[in-house]
């Protein structure tokens, strides 16, 4: 099967959720245990971490509205597919692995002229730097100082 990816070109990017905050919530990976002595056990259960994420569309126009709900069904099969999407996080605006939790809300006629639609999409993995850069922590804090060394102050030299 291929991959399927939000029609980026056509629709608008969602807002992540619905007081213009970014909204992720990543499902614990973590098996507790509690023993008899009073204390805990506790392990990973796995490293692939979902995370959910709640989203809102503001189309604009009557069209967009109605080729959002035609891609959803027909598609998406009804929200029951996974597809790649454009979303902000802490690593960047990059594609995310993602489907819808369950089918979205609406659309609600906002004045003058919006259609809004709500939903919750589950993304495939938690969006966090790969394994191996922790070890790195001031190039990942200066790393904001090192993009401006080396792609504004270094050509020039």
């Amino acid at each position: 099967m291929t991959d399927i990816y939000y029609p980026h070109e056509y629709l608008p990017a969602p807002l992540l959720s619905p007081t213009g905050e970014y909204g992720f919530k990543p499902i614990s990976p973590l098996k507790r245990t509690d023993l008899t002595s009073g204390r805990a056990r506790q392990r990973r259960m796995y490293t692939s971490v979902p995370t959910q994420s709640s989203v809102k569309w503001r189309f604009r126009t009557q069209s967009e509205a109605q080729y959002f709900e035609a891609w959803y069904r027909e598609t998406l099969y009804d929200g029951v597919s996974w597809f790649y999407m454009k979303l902000k996080t802490p690593l960047g605006v990059e594609f995310y692995k993602c489907r819808f939790i369950d089918i979205y809300d609406g659309p609600y006629f906002m004045s003058p002229r919006f259609w809004q639609y709500s939903a919750t999409l589950e993304l495939w993995d938690r969006p966090v730097l790969q394994s191996g850069y922790a070890q790195y922590g001031e190039y990942i804090i200066y790393s904001s100082a090192f993009d401006i060394v080396i792609n504004k102050v270094w050509p020039s030299l």
